[in-house]
C-alpha cells in the first residue's frame, strides 16, 4: 500500500472520498501491465483511457522522448516554430483522408473540440455569413469539458451543475440508441438510419442559415459505445451539404486504428470537414490533440492579407516539441507493425468472446465496433450505476482493469492483444457479473 499522502490531489473524474478509503495506485506499467504499489500486475484491458493501443512504455516512443526532450525541451508555439511540428503535421495529412490537408495542434480532446467550434464560427464569418454562429451536437455525445465542447455535448451529468453558463445557441440532435430495436447488434445495427433525419427538424426550427456546424462522434465511446446504425452518418453528410452546414467528427477516441483504420471516417466511408483528435496521437505518452481541416476552410480562413494572423486562437504548448516527437513515433510504429491490420484481423475474435456474455445475469445489451466493446447491465432500483461500479471494482480485484459508465462496462483492448487476453478480460468480467446482484 502507498504511504504517500493522498490528500492534496484532487482526482479528476472520480469519487475522491471513497477512492481514498481504498485507494487503486499504480506504480509502473509494461507492455499490456501495469504494477500496482502493492506489487501486483494488472493486466489493462482498457488500454490506458482509449489511449495506449501499441501497449504502455512502447521503447521507440520512449527513446523518441527521451532524445528529445534532451534536445529541444520547449520551443515558442507563437511566430515561431521547430521542426518536430512540421514534420508530425506532414506525416497525420499522409494518413488522413485526401481532402485533408492542415493540422492544427492542441494538448487535449477538449481543446480540440473547442478549437473546432471556433473555426467553424470564423469561417462562416470569413465567407460572410457571420449569422451561421449556431451549433449542433448530440445528447449523449462527449466532446470534452470545456465549455464549448461541454454546451455541445449531451452527458447530463457533465452539463447539469454548469447549466446556466453554457455558451448560447446550442441544439441537440437525439441520440442513436434505441434498446428495443439494437440490443445486441453486432457491428453497425440495421436499424435506425432514419434518426439522421432529426438534423433536418433543427434546420426547420432554427434556418439552416444560422447553423454554423454539426459535431459527432463517429462511434460515441464515452458515452459506453454507441455505434452508428448503417448509413446514418453518411445522411448526416448529405443534409449538411444540402443546407452549407460543416460536419465535424469528434474522433478523439476512434483515430489512429481504435476501430481498424487511420481515422473512423475511413472506416465508416464518409468525410467530414473538420476532424479531432488526440489519445492515440501520441500513444497516451505526452498529452496531445490537434484539428484537422479540409482545404477549402482553410484557405477562407486566411482570405486577408499575408501579414496579419488569421485565426487568433492558440495554446502556450501547441505542438510541444516533445509530444510532437511521441507523435512521430507513435505513427512510425503503427507502420511498422502494421496496427490497423493487426486491429481488423483481431476484432473478430473480440467480437465473439464479448457477446458469449449475452446470457450473464444482469446483462441487457452488447455493442461493439473495432476494438470497443460496451456490455449494459440494468441499473438497481435507486442507485444507477452501483452494479456497473461493482463490477469494476471486483474486476481490479481480480487484476484486470475494466472502465464503467454507470452501468455500462466499457472495455478497449491493445491493438496488438493476444487471445488469451481477450479470453481473460471476458471471463474476468463474467466472474464479476455473476458475483453481483
Amino acid at each position: 500500500m502507498t504511504t504517500t499522502n493522498l490528500e492534496p490531489y484532487w482526482m479528476p473524474f472520480t469519487a475522491n472520498r471513497a477512492f481514498k478509503k481504498a485507494p487503486r495506485v499504480l506504480h509502473s506499467a509494461q507492455g499490456h501491465y501495469y504494477t500496482d504499489a502493492d506489487g501486483r500486475t494488472l493486466l489493462d484491458g482498457f488500454s490506458g483511457l482509449w489511449t495506449t493501443g501499441l501497449g504502455h512504455c512502447h521503447p521507440k516512443i520512449v527513446a523518441a522522448v527521451q532524445a528529445q526532450v534532451a534536445t529541444l525541451d520547449y520551443a515558442m508555439a507563437f511566430q515561431m516554430g521547430h521542426n518536430k511540428a512540421f514534420e508530425l503535421a506532414e506525416r497525420i495529412i499522409a494518413i488522413a483522408p485526401p481532402e485533408f490537408t492542415r493540422v492544427f495542434f492542441t494538448n487535449s480532446g477538449s481543446e480540440a473540440a473547442d478549437t473546432a467550434l471556433k473555426m467553424s464560427i470564423a469561417y462562416h464569418r470569413a465567407r460572410g455569413e457571420g449569422n451561421r454562429t449556431r451549433l449542433i451536437g448530440r445528447e449523449r455525445g462527449y466532446h470534452g469539458v470545456n465549455f464549448g465542447g461541454m454546451s455541445v455535448g449531451g452527458m447530463t451529468a457533465n452539463r447539469k451543475v454548469f447549466s446556466p453558463v453554457m455558451i448560447p445557441g446550442v441544439d441537440h440532435i437525439r441520440h442513436t440508441h434505441s434498446l428495443g430495436d439494437m440490443a445486441f447488434s453486432k457491428g453497425q445495427p440495421t436499424w435506425g438510419t432514419h434518426l439522421a433525419d432529426d438534423l433536418e427538424r433543427l434546420v426547420t426550427l432554427h434556418d439552416a442559415s444560422n447553423i454554423a456546424a454539426l459535431i459527432v462522434e463517429p462511434v460515441a465511446g464515452s458515452a459506453g459505445v454507441l455505434v452508428p446504425p448503417v448509413g446514418y452518418l453518411d445522411r448526416l453528410r448529405e443534409t449538411c451539404d444540402k443546407h452549407g452546414i460543416l460536419l465535424i467528427f469528434d474522433e478523439v477516441i476512434t483515430a489512429f486504428g481504435r476501430i481498424g483504420a487511420a481515422f473512423g471516417a475511413q472506416r465508416l466511408g464518409v468525410t467530414p470537414d473538420i476532424i479531432t483528435v488526440a489519445k492515440g496521437l501520441t500513444n497516451g505518452v505526452i498529452p496531445m490533440g490537434a484539428v484537422l481541416v479540409k482545404e477549402s476552410v482553410y484557405q477562407a480562413l486566411t482570405n486577408c492579407p499575408e501579414n496579419l494572423i488569421e485565426l487568433f486562437h492558440g495554446y502556450t504548448y501547441s505542438g510541444h516539441p516533445v509530444a510532437a516527437a511521441a507523435g512521430l513515433a507513435t505513427l512510425q510504429c503503427y507502420d511498422d507493425e502494421a496496427t490497423f491490420v493487426q486491429v481488423r484481423n483481431i476484432e473478430g475474435v473480440f467480437e465473439t468472446l464479448l457477446h458469449e456474455l449475452k446470457a450473464e445475469p444482469h446483462v441487457v445489451d452488447i455493442r461493439n465496433f473495432g476494438l470497443m466493446g460496451g456490455i449494459e447491465l440494468t441499473s438497481r432500483v435507486g442507485s444507477a450505476g452501483a452494479r456497473g461500479t461493482e463490477a469494476y471494482l471486483r474486476c481490479f480485484a481480480e487484476g484486470v482493469v475494466i472502465r464503467n459508465t454507470g452501468d455500462i462496462i466499457a472495455l478497449s483492448p491493445f491493438f496488438n492483444s493476444t487471445e488469451d487476453e481477450l479470453i481473460r478480460i471476458i471471463d474476468t468480467v463474467r466472474r464479476a457479473l455473476r458475483a453481483i446482484d
